[in-house]
């Protein structure tokens, strides 16, 4: 894959190490674990029709959303060629190769997502991240990454540059006044059905 479009972060995980993460990151637990989060969290909404994941990888998220949201339109946007082949694959997954920042919905839906994605994007970038994820859904917002109350730079695999902490979704918040915050919650590695912490925020917009 020619990367030279890219930044930094969108290389890496365009490339080898994205391809890399596909083996760590997918399987029927995986799958199980995340229904149970999902399940939790869409408690707390009205009628999803449509869903839209940032950063879909192999469709594990999807595949969980699914168990709950059978008639559901289900798509998801991978930057890596590899996780996109995987992706499409999966039958009623919509998929689409592109950045997160390139990508042009050509419809709104009723939940846009991102897990444990944003942590992974360059900083200078979130901006426009955040306004995609707003422009892309008509009621509902879910981010699901590292907390923490200012960003802060984490090593990643022994690479930098790579994983950020912050409070993304008080940054979304902010800069999305008609946003409203739902609920949010907290998934813990030492609980036997995860192996990540993982803070949610389920965000409604309030005008249409």
């Amino acid at each position: 894959m020619n990367t030279k479009k890219y930044n930094e972060q969108q290389s890496f995980w365009a490339g080898g190490f994205g391809d890399e993460y596909i083996d760590r990151n997918q399987g029927q637990i995986r799958v199980a674990n995340n229904t149970r989060l999902f399940a939790k969290i869409l408690a707390r909404t009205g009628e999803i029709n449509t869903v839209l994941e940032f950063g879909a990888n192999v469709g594990v998220n999807l595949m969980a959303l699914k168990n709950i949201l059978p008639n559901s339109d289900l798509l998801g946007v991978e930057i890596n060629e590899n996780a996109f082949a995987e992706l499409k694959k999966i039958p009623g997954i919509k998929a689409y190769l592109s950045s997160i920042e390139s990508f042009e919905p050509a419809q709104q839906v009723d939940l846009a997502f991102t897990k444990t994605v944003l942590i992974h994007i360059n900083p200078a970038s979130l901006n426009v991240v955040y306004d995609k994820l707003y422009s892309s859904s008509k009621r509902y917002v879910l981010l699901a990454e590292y907390y923490n109350p200012t960003p802060v730079e984490v090593q990643y695999r022994g690479h930098s540059g790579k994983l950020f902490k912050r409070d993304f979704a008080g940054e979304m918040l902010e800069r999305h006044q008609d946003l409203q915050l739902i609920d949010y919650g907290f998934v813990y590695r030492g609980d036997s059905y995860f192996h990540d912490d993982v803070t949610w925020f389920l965000m409604e917009k309030t005008t249409a």
